[in-house]
């Protein structure tokens, strides 16, 4: 028989962009540092080879029943085409998509486009952020549940 969780436990899970990975191992550290601190719980953990890659894992660990939340983190830094937009823009609306056909809150921790290196650096605290959001919308969607 599986365990019953406690209801005020929050499981987060995170996905993490290998490309521009000086910036994004770091997002990742803080991501796992700000959920400790939060007192959730850190599910599963998978490393993408891009942004553009993100939605096909968020969208696993969103059918992943004992998943609350998936934070998303990344750095989309600008090149020489508009490629940067491309990829940011897709990203983000499939991201949004899943997040509603799920009902399951997700953290856009992914900083871009149109950013230089030391820009994505200094974005480096949206990690935190985008675990913050996930883990006050997983418990307010609760409150909403109990409510009515």
């Amino acid at each position: 028989m599986a365990k019953q969780r406690d209801q005020s436990d929050v499981r987060v899970a995170i996905v993490a962009s290998e490309f521009n990975y000086d910036v994004t191992l770091l997002m990742l550290e803080r991501a796992k540092e700000e959920v400790e601190f939060l007192g959730a719980t850190l599910g599963p953990v998978v490393k993408t080879p891009g942004v553009y890659d993100i939605p096909l894992a968020v969208q696993a660990l969103f059918r992943q029943k004992d998943v609350d939340g998936v934070v998303a983190l990344g750095a989309v830094i600008e090149g020489e085409t508009d490629h940067d937009e491309v990829v940011m823009n897709q990203a983000a609306r499939k991201l949004t998509d899943l997040s509603v056909e799920h009902g399951k809150p997700l953290g856009l921790g992914i900083s871009g486009p149109g950013e230089t290196r030391l820009q994505a650096q200094d974005r480096i605290e949206n990690a935190a952020n985008a675990v913050r959001a996930v883990v006050k919308m997983v418990r307010r969607l609760r409150e909403l549940e109990t409510s009515g």
